[in-house]
This record gives C-alpha cells, sequence and structure tokens, in this order.
C-alpha cells in the first residue's frame, strides 16, 4: 500500500501540492484525474523522489520514502513511467530494458517473458533504437522497463497522451491484467476520462494543487467527476 499523508510541495514561492492525501492498495487501480497545471505531475514526481517535498509523509507499506532520492526509491519498488516516456533513445529497445533489470538485485527471465507477452512488438524490436519507434511503441517499452523492475508500486502519467486508439487498448489490457495478477499498486494519471473509467477501482480529483474529491468506481460513472473535468 502506498500512503500519502498531508503532502506539500513548493517551486520557491509557488506551492503546487497542498496538503494532498491518499492511499493507493495492491491489487487496485488508484486514478488521479485533473485539468493541466493542478499539480498531477508534480505528485507523482514527489513520490518518485524526482521532486523534494516541503510538508506530509511518504509511505510504502509503512515504510517511509521520505528522504529517499529517486533510485533508493526504485530499489524499494517504486517505478515511475513519466509524461513523455523519457526512454533513452539511442539505446536499443533491449538496452532500455537492461536499464530496468539493473535495479534489482537479481535477474528473473520470467518478467521479461512476461513483458513480451503484454507487448510483442518489443521482442520482435530488441535491436532497434529507442528513439526510431513510433510513440506508442515508445509509451509501450516505457511501460515494461518498469515491469521488469518487479515494483510494489507502478506509477503512470498519462500513458495515452498522444497514443493510437489500438495501442491504447493494449495499454488498458495490460494494466487490467497487471491489477488482476495482484502483488503491486497502481496509481494511474490520466485526462482521457473514459480511459480512467474503465480501469480505475478508486479515483482522486485534483484542482489548485489539492485533491477536492474522491471516491470508489461506482462514483466515476455519474458526470460529477466530467464536470470537473470539462474546460
Amino acid at each position: 500500500m502506498l500512503t500519502v499523508e498531508n503532502v506539500s510541495l513548493h517551486y520557491g514561492a509557488a506551492q503546487a501540492l497542498r496538503r494532498v492525501s491518499l492511499q493507493a492498495n495492491v491489487g487496485e487501480i488508484t486514478c488521479v484525474l485533473g485539468r493541466n497545471g493542478v499539480g498531477k505531475t508534480s505528485l507523482l514526481r514527489a513520490l518518485a523522489g524526482h521532486q523534494k517535498t516541503s510538508g506530509g509523509r511518504i509511505l510504502l507499506d509503512g515504510e517511509p520514502l521520505d528522504g529517499l532520492a529517486a533510485h533508493q526509491r526504485a530499489r524499494r519498488g517504486v517505478a515511475y513511467v513519466p509524461q513523455g516516456r523519457e526512454i533513452f533513445p539511442l539505446l536499443t529497445v533491449a538496452e532500455n530494458l537492461e536499464t530496468g533489470v539493473a535495479t534489482s538485485n537479481r535477474r528473473d527471465s520470467s518478467v521479461l517473458d512476461e513483458v513480451f507477452r503484454l507487448f510483442p512488438v518489443l521482442q520482435e524490436m530488441l535491436g532497434r533504437r529507442g528513439g526510431d519507434l513510433s510513440g506508442g511503441q515508445q509509451q509501450q517499452l516505457a511501460i515494461g522497463r518498469a515491469l521488469v523492475m518487479r515494483p510494489r508500486l507502478l506509477i503512470l502519467d498519462e500513458p495515452t497522451e498522444g497514443i493510437q486508439p489500438s495501442i491504447i487498448k493494449d495499454i488498458g489490457r495490460a494494466i487490467e491484467y497487471l491489477r488482476e495478477k495482484g502483488g503491486m499498486a497502481i496509481l494511474l494519471v490520466e485526462q482521457y476520462f473514459d480511459f480512467a473509467r474503465q480501469l480505475a477501482d478508486r479515483f482522486a480529483v485534483m484542482e489548485r494543487g489539492a485533491i477536492v474529491m474522491a471516491g470508489d468506481r461506482t462514483a466515476l460513472q455519474g458526470e460529477d467527476v466530467r464536470q470537473r473535468l470539462a474546460i
């Protein structure tokens, strides 16, 4: 379980997060929704250790993550797929996947086999450079690189952004499979409302750096959440 308690974050004098609290449970998908600029990515960067918080606590299975660098959190089981993917464009697909394996103390070939079952195109393109893949293929590679870490917490920042519909479906099926398999908590930031509604077990809506609405998946079926996301 991920537990976030009253987390605040500042960029200089500007406050990006205002006492944010939420939980993400193993075997569930927790979706964070909101318009652009409300603090969703800042929250994920804080969880992954890419941005220092200015207050509150972050715990994974009761163990504090505060004060740990990003690579230390990765070794604790935090896998982050950032917005824009951020794969290594000059490395091959195989080498990109190796960077994820490197965070683990032991290697497990079955994890790679699972990644290839979820995203067969990656196995077909092992020798191709990451920068030569399409946007959708790069997104699959970024998720695959996170999965070979065998994470306890998988953090996904808008995995559908700029992706063609057929690959969005593949990514959705992969996320559903990971939920059903259990063993990890999944935290998903998403602006594509229908994608989030299909996947989320729980959700939280952010406005101006704070969570203003939260609930389980039944509440996503109404119009209240959609209206909060409308421009």
